[in-house]
């Protein structure tokens, strides 16, 4: 019997827009609050006229990310300063100078909107050898001008636990020791990543020329609320607050047990992992057990920012065929070889249709006394979880839940004549409150 045969009796159930309610403090004026952040003491001061000044610049698709580096950039030149960007993502890009600039550029984050140039390329220089045995790289052009600033987001990793995870020490070590750095710190078991990182961190940070760190915090509607200037001898100090106050901003998905999760889209853009692991529970890891309150993952699309690199893929237990076809496997390839994670980017059964995907997940739920009863939530992706839909079944428990909004009435999945859902395309990377 055909799979297609097998699945096509298997009923979807109809899903109602829910909105989630979380803390929407944001920043209105970026370019206003980087000039207060850069205020404090042993940041911007720290910048003379005539310096070359390096600012990093990350892959990840965090908010305003482009108009931060430009208002930093503005920041350096009123000084006096020449201010460039260096592309700072380790691996990525596929690990070549002009991909990453490519990478750079899918964010916004060109020459001609910074008002600056891009310098790339792959060659780190090898500051010294930590008391591990672990090589400190940093990006060469920023370790030949007079000034580095770190610039990210902080935020929780998505395979790991430390007092520091994502955010400024990791794109100092990772980051701007590019591919050979990252190579060299993911050579250990990724659970022993966080404290390395720290470890990497506190041998650069007095040895090279990173004046100050600027932190974002984003909200939960994946908006800009916080940004906060660090001196560079304060950076391992001071990020693991910044990283709590990141946590206490963090979405979630807050129905309770639930049989499939439908994710539209995945991405590096989103997140390292393609998703937030620790919105969804399920970990490349394995070291961290999952803590999914589902008992199955549907992916139906890779986001266009993410060039092919399927990342994360492997933990889906269903995806969609086209996934499979626009996959990058060298990119992909070369993210789970220098971070050891094989898992991340195995394929998994795909169909060449969002409507048998959907069914394949409804029908791969264990203990599920008939497909019809099946629980289902379905979010456009993990950054952007503000209004999600659920299925029918579930409204009785969202209406009592006092940080949930039911937004409109059930209604059946739309599919074109081919059988895939009309609502993907045109749908965007954000969500709105």
């Amino acid at each position: 019997m055909p799979c297609e045969e097998l699945l096509r009796g298997i009923p979807l159930p109809r899903l109602a827009p829910v909105r989630q309610k979380f803390d929407a403090e944001r920043i209105g004026d970026i370019p206003a609050a980087v000039a207060r952040a850069l205020e404090r003491a042993g940041t911007l001061d720290r910048i003379r006229p005539g310096m070359r000044v390096a600012v990093s610049g990350g892959s990840r698709g965090i908010a305003n990310i482009a108009l931060i580096l430009r208002s930093v950039a503005a920041l350096v030149r009123e000084r006096g300063a020449e201010p460039f960007v260096v592309p700072a993502m380790g691996s990525h890009g596929g690990g070549t100078a002009e991909g990453q600039t490519r990478v750079l550029a899918a964010l916004g984050i060109t020459e001609e909107y910074l008002n600056c140039p891009i310098y790339s390329c792959m060659e780190p220089v090898e500051i010294g050898v930590t008391a591990s045995g672990a090589a400190a790289m940093f990006d060469r052009h920023a370790w030949q001008a007079d000034a580095t600033i770190v610039v990210n987001r902080v935020k929780e990793h998505p395979a790991f636990f430390h007092r520091i995870e994502s955010g400024l020490a990791k794109m100092i070590v990772i980051g701007l020791g590019k591919q050979k750095g990252a190579d060299q710190c993911h050579r250990t078991h990724i659970h022993l990543l966080g404290p390395l990182i720290e470890e990497i961190a506190a041998f650069v940070i007095p040895r090279s020329n990173i004046a100050f760190a600027l932190g974002i915090i984003e909200n939960a509607y994946d908006e800009t609320c916080m940004l906060r200037a660090v001196p560079a001898e304060r950076i391992l100090e001071e990020e693991p607050l910044l990283l709590k106050e990141s946590r206490a901003r963090m979405p979630a998905i807050y129905p309770g047990r639930f049989d499939v999760l439908v994710m539209d889209q995945i991405g590096k853009n989103i997140c390292g992992a393609g998703y937030d692991t620790k919105v969804v529970g399920r970990f490349p890891n394995p070291a961290v057990p999952d803590t999914a309150v589902f008992s199955r993952m549907a992916v139906l699309r890779l986001t266009e920012e993410s060039h092919g690199n399927a990342m994360g893929i492997g933990n889906a237990d269903v995806c969609a065929g086209r996934i499979v076809e626009e996959m990058d496997y060298e990119q992909s390839y070369m993210n789970s070889l220098t971070s050891l994670t094989p898992f991340s980017c195995k394929v998994p059964m795909h169909f060449p249709t969002d409507r048998l995907v959907l069914q394949a997940a409804i029908k791969l739920c264990p203990d599920l006394p008939a497909p019809r009863d099946v629980r289902m939530v379905r979010i456009h992706n993990t950054r952007t979880l503000g209004r999600i839909w659920i299925s029918e079944n579930m409204l009785g428990e969202a209406a009592e839940d006092e940080r949930m909004e039911i937004l409109g009435d059930p209604a059946p999945f739309s599919f074109d004549a081919q059988g895939n859902l009309t609502d993907l395309q045109g749908r965007s990377g954000r969500q709105s409150i």
